[in-house]
């Protein structure tokens, strides 16, 4: 007997030396041999879909747990159809425990040889209030030749858009299959989405398109799952029937959950979900919150109906659950033991082992060797660990880029690695409390960034990026390269990096009072009204990290992303710009243009960029005529209430400066904190920076000289409360609280020459022409 239990010791080390690191859980509960599909009385097939609950055939049937799951089944054709109403286009194709399948729908335009064209415009508005947002396992993909397209949509916090442009003249500039900007594009879907919209524009309608047009007659944009979508080349461009073979093959792939509680919140309300034996709670990972119900390991069935989950009996199915001895099966598990006369691991084929005879020669030797066994045993984990260790975190540095990054920074000049911060993981989950939700400073299309707390309370912020494709890589290394040849009080201090994760991270300093973006928007949220002087301190000091960007760095480097968003503020209000995953190094003598993928922020996308593809400063020149239009309406770059013409802030400026009704769509604040002379200037300034032409557009070095100039004009007010109030009828007052203690109003005019009439200031300003 003590033989035996000696033998059972070592089978266990050995088990516990070779066994996988990994732990393998399912989110997924089977519906296997389930007698509890759906509830009593309610049908749990359409067609040849199943229909599990909480989803329920037929509309207002109470047959689903609540009218968002509810599945219209038409009968009336062969097989029967499922969809979400009874007018939807579209097909449920499968119901999973956590996502949904349906057919597509794609948006197109298409160009007819007498020069008309037909177009499909599509808008998914279904799931405002519903269980269901789009996966980001989908993607957004645009086909044609010399065209793009825009998909936009909003959240309650923020709104979201993306896009990408196609270009190719001939076949040839078709490169085989693959979907990298010719003939065919693609980009990320916004996350916690549950509507978008998308329509298909044309960056050439010029009779010398008509050679493009006769090989690629049509464009089309859609969303669907990724791994199902392949490019076909130039055969898929000259399909005219490549619409209906995409709505029928390429899903769109929706995640759902039951309404926006966590499980801990929804547990303590009258109708929690996961109430039934042997189930378990999970959260979504939704932005929206909500949770699903899963059965536990072990067993099988339908977690929201009753009797719930019911224990799988794994010995009536060797295949799945192998035993090569006695199977017993247990609750929620099995075990399978050798026969008798026989040892070891009956799951395993040759796994059991006739049991020895009883000769002390065993009984020593398994005794004397035991020790010997442990010692080496233990000795080869240890120096497997630290190999395994070591082989694991260069792999993590080379699949993170950091070779490309330590050959980047060798020919670009900058510092080299070891001159930086290099953190390890540990220390940055630690910092982060393991990256917890409540961290969460903001989210972007490059990444998700986090506060941390160092040791010495030292607060940073850190970049970790969402997934790890080759694109985003190479983003991660050229943001890191771009900041390492950066030194300027008004752009975010790079202070080190971690290759070590699946993930590549970066830690920048901590800006603490958010971005530009909320203190002009978000005023709701409790942020103070940024001041007139603020605001062109704020316009002057990222102006002059623009201009250091272009002509005074290192290498000279367009940003490509300028917004308001991308503009923090310090604890004095002092601006950084940051975000550089989309911005381009080039060498000084050779920038005036450069060929790439449009990249940018709807809104403040330079046209001529756009339609042309070739990238310049003056990009960046336009983006920021935008927040400057920002600082003096306080009005979004887009606002969808606006006529279809006037929805970008830039033509909205620009048609109030040539119609002389400029005073109609300033900020009411700003008007009467300004002087005549800055309003002009600025309005003037924004004009500028606006030109179609990026030729025609001041540089950022001549954009911060001109607000210095108007900074040293001083703070004088405009008008008199008096004559402030003659011009109710032109703008709207509102009074939030200023976060510097200046006087919105005075009676005193400093200049002495200037009229507070609202008839010299409209004079003034009817001056004031914005060319195109």
């Amino acid at each position: 007997m003590k033989i035996l239990i000696l033998l059972w010791v070592l089978h266990l080390i050995f088990s516990f030396f070779t066994s996988s690191d990994t732990n393998p859980t399912s989110e997924t509960y089977t519906l296997i041999n389930a007698t509890n599909l759906a509830k009593p009385g309610c049908l749990s097939r359409c067609g040849e879909l199943i229909v599990p609950y909480p989803f329920g055939i037929g509309i207002n049937s109470n047959c689903s747990i609540g009218p968002g799951f509810d599945v219209y089944c038409n009968n009336s054709i062969h097989p029967p159809k499922a969809s979400f109403t009874k007018t939807d286009l579209t097909s449920i194709k499968l119901i999973s425990d956590s996502t949904l399948r349906t057919t597509n729908n794609v948006a197109f335009k298409c160009y007819f040889p007498n020069g008309t064209t037909s177009r499909g415009f599509r808008i998914w508005a279904n799931f405002m209030d519903g269980p269901y947002t789009f996966s980001e396992v989908n993607k957004f993909t645009v086909i044609g030749c010399d065209d793009y397209s825009w998909l936009t949509s909003e959240t309650k916090s923020r709104d979201v858009s993306t896009g990408c442009a196609t270009r190719c003249s001939t076949p040839k500039d078709v490169i085989g299959d693959q979907c990298s900007g010719n003939g065919c594009c693609q980009s990320s879907m916004p996350k916690d989405i549950n509507y978008y919209r998308v329509r298909v524009f044309s960056m050439d309608d010029s009779e010398n398109m008509s050679y493009t047009r006769s090989f690629n007659p049509c464009t089309y944009a859609f969303v669907g799952e990724e791994n199902t979508f392949k490019f076909h080349g130039t055969t898929d461009l000259s399909d005219t029937f490549l619409k209906e073979k995409i709505e029928a093959n390429v899903p769109i792939v929706y995640e759902w959950a039951i309404g926006n509680l966590n499980c801990t919140q929804a547990q303590a309300t009258d109708g929690f979900a996961c109430q039934y034996s042997n189930s378990s709670c999970v959260n979504s990972l939704r932005g929206s919150g909500g949770y699903r119900c899963i059965c536990n390991e072990g067993y099988e069935g339908n977690p929201y109906l009753s009797p719930g989950c019911q224990d799988i009996d794994e010995c009536k199915d060797p295949e799945k659950f192998p035993c090569y001895g006695t199977c017993f099966n247990t609750a929620g598990n099995y075990t399978c033991k050798c026969k008798r006369g026989h040892y070891g691991d009956a799951k395993f084929l040759d796994g059991c082992r006739r049991n020895p005879f009883h000769p002390l020669v065993l009984y020593i030797g398994v005794g004397s060797g035991l020790l010997a066994v442990l010692t080496v045993l233990s000795l080869s984990y240890f120096t497997a660990k630290k190999k395994k260790l070591v082989k694991l975190r260069k792999k993590c540095f080379e699949k993170n880029g950091g070779v490309l990054l330590e050959e980047k920074l060798k020919t670009t000049g900058g510092i080299g690695v070891g001159s930086m911060k290099i953190f390890h993981a540990g220390e940055l989950e630690e910092a982060t409390e393991k990256y917890a939700e409540d961290k969460i400073l903001g989210r972007g299309g490059n990444g998700i960034v986090y506060k941390g707390n160092l040791p010495y309370n030292r607060v940073v912020a850190i970049k970790k990026s969402q997934r790890l494709d080759k694109g985003q890589r190479e983003q991660f290394i050229n943001e890191m390269v771009i900041l390492t040849q950066i030194n300027h009080q008004n752009v975010v201090q790079l202070l080190g990096c971690c290759l070590e994760t699946d993930v590549p991270l970066l830690v920048y300093e901590f800006v603490s009072n958010g971005t530009l973006h909320r203190h002009i928007h978000n005023r709701k949220s409790g942020v103070g009204r940024l001041s007139w002087d603020s605001r062109l301190r704020i316009a002057h000091e990222s102006a002059g990290a623009l201009a250091y960007l272009h002509s005074d760095a290192r290498m000279s480097i367009i940003h490509r992303d300028v917004k308001s968003t991308n503009i923090l503020l310090d604890e004095s209000y002092t601006a950084k710009i940051a975000d550089f995953g989309a911005s381009r190094v080039v060498l000084l003598g050779d920038h005036d243009q450069v060929t790439t993928l449009v990249q940018g922020t709807l809104g403040y996308l330079d046209p001529e960029y756009l339609r042309t593809g070739q990238l310049t400063d003056k990009s960046d020149v336009y983006s920021f005529g935008v927040v400057l239009a920002e600082l003096l309406t306080g009005k979004k770059p887009i606002a969808m209430e606006r006529c279809l013409a006037e929805q970008t802030l830039a033509t909205y400026f620009e048609k109030a400066m040539m119609e002389n009704r400029v005073l109609e769509i300033l900020e009411v604040e700003v008007v009467k904190e300004a002087t005549n002379e800055q309003l002009k200037a600025t309005c003037e300034l924004v004009c500028r920076c606006l030109n179609q032409v990026g030729r025609n557009r001041p540089s950022m070095k001549e954009v911060t000289m001109e607000l210095e100039t108007l900074r040293k004009f001083g703070r004088h007010p405009l008008f008199s409360q008096d004559s402030y109030n003659e011009m109710s009828s032109l703008m709207i007052e509102t009074k939030p609280k200023d976060i510097y203690d200046v006087p919105l109003i005075s009676n005193s005019d400093a200049f002495g020459e200037y009229s507070s009439s609202t008839t010299q200031i409209e004079d003034m300003m009817s001056e004031i022409h914005c060319p195109r």
